[in-house]
């Protein structure tokens, strides 16, 4: 499977200027593309192919004195960003058909030069190396500094420059995994774990393990406060709103990037740990619409989730998703006996029929894994899970888990 891997990047001056060049003349290329299929839409002419777009909008742009300074950066930049148009419109018409899952899609847009986040894009032949000080050499760019955090396991394929929102400059490599390298990173195991995402813990065990919440953004709240505020007395325009703007950019992006190490670490450690997991299909989009909203956002289920699936994919192990309808906190997990719902301030409760006492969330996610075919055996082994499993897109099978695994 491919990867990314993601450097700091510390451009000089001058090549900050250069960079900030190429991602001017990728936007314009973009919009020039965008433009081309809106105005042939309008005129209710067939769409430019790729290859006339590339042809009118690169090589013969670089030639006019309008876009003689198309030449000034690499051409593959110029190529990438005239793809990334094409697969735009390409997710568009698939979401416009139905054949492209996720949420609908909206016809591409033109970029702004104030757009917050830039990109561009380097392709192996546009013959990018590292040097052996370590630095990225980067064409019409020059050698920049990379603070390597790890080394690469492999060649990349290509590697993306991004500018974010807070002004720091990275490079993303994609790299193609080794299974056996990642099988002998991580060998099978017997264990099996279910696991309740939650706002007082970030995350409750089958096993009684509790997770703190680490609340990232509730504790940065007041520092937020009072950046937003100086932000909002400054004139619109000014040096000083830029200035202000970045500040709050950066504190945004501390708290992004703490939540982020504290998912991907303990991701990590399950998938480690565990041959087979289970979590629960919850509904974040419908809770982010409530008073909890803050502290739902805060807690970033979604991202958690998306690791657990691509590391299980990546180290052979199976991580199955139940139907968010799964009664896990009414059900006793020993006798199996439905007591009913019960409020949110209820933490634990005994069950009628076996006077057995559960912690809520506990209890929740020994459900969580029984309800996954994950449940253990009288002698201690893993209970396989069934290998027919209906997707929870399909009317109907809300209750049915779905399984994430290797092939």
């Amino acid at each position: 499977m491919q990867l990314r891997y993601r450097f700091r990047l510390y451009p000089n001056a001058v090549q900050q200027a250069a960079l900030a060049r190429a991602f001017g003349c990728a936007r314009v290329v973009f919009n020039d593309a965008v433009r081309a299929r809106e105005d042939a839409r309008a005129a209710g002419q067939p769409f430019p192919t790729a290859a006339d777009l590339s042809k009118k909008l690169v090589t013969q742009a670089k030639i006019t004195p309008e876009r003689s300074w198309l030449g000034e950066v690499s051409a593959v930049v110029l190529q990438q960003s005239l793809r990334d148009a094409e697969r735009a419109y390409r997710n568009f018409f698939a979401s416009l058909g139905g054949t492209r899952r996720g949420p609908r899609l909206g016809a591409p847009r033109f970029k702004s030069r104030k757009d917050h986040r830039q990109s561009i894009r380097f392709t192996a032949n546009a013959r990018w190396n590292i040097t052996g000080s370590g630095r990225l050499n980067l064409p019409k760019i020059g050698a920049v500094k990379v603070r390597w955090s790890r080394a690469l396991p492999a060649t990349p394929s290509s590697v993306t420059v991004v500018k974010d929102a807070a002004g720091r400059f990275f490079a993303s490599f994609v790299i193609d995994t080794d299974p056996a390298a990642d099988a002998a990173r991580m060998p099978e195991t017997e264990t099996t774990i279910g696991i309740d995402l939650g706002l007082t813990h970030f995350a409750v065990l089958s096993d009684g393990t509790k997770i703190d919440s680490p609340r990232f953004l509730r504790r940065a709240e007041k520092k937020l406060k009072k950046a937003q505020r100086e932000l909002s007395r400054k004139q619109k325009g000014s040096k000083n709103r830029a200035e202000a703007r970045l500040k709050v950019a950066r504190a945004h992006a501390k708290v992004a990037d703490a939540r982020r190490e504290f998912h991907h670490q303990l991701s990590t450690k399950l998938i480690s740990e565990n041959q087979g997991i289970a979590v629960e299909d919850l509904a974040v989009k419908a809770l982010a619409r409530t008073r909890l909203a803050k502290s739902v956002h805060d807690a970033g289920w979604a991202q958690f989730i998306n690791m657990l699936i691509y590391k299980a994919e990546r180290y052979g192990r199976t991580l199955i998703t139940i139907g968010r309808f799964e009664p896990t906190s009414q059900v006793c997990s020993i006798c199996g006996t439905k007591d009913g719902p019960k409020p949110l301030n209820v933490r634990g409760w005994t069950c009628a029929a076996c006077d057995t006492r559960h912690d809520r969330d506990t209890n929740a996610a020994l459900n969580i894994r029984q309800a996954a075919g994950l449940a253990v055996s009288a002698c201690g082994a893993p209970v396989s899970p069934e290998p027919v499993l209906a997707q929870r897109e399909e009317t109907g099978s809300h209750g049915l888990p779905t399984r994430h695994r290797a092939a």
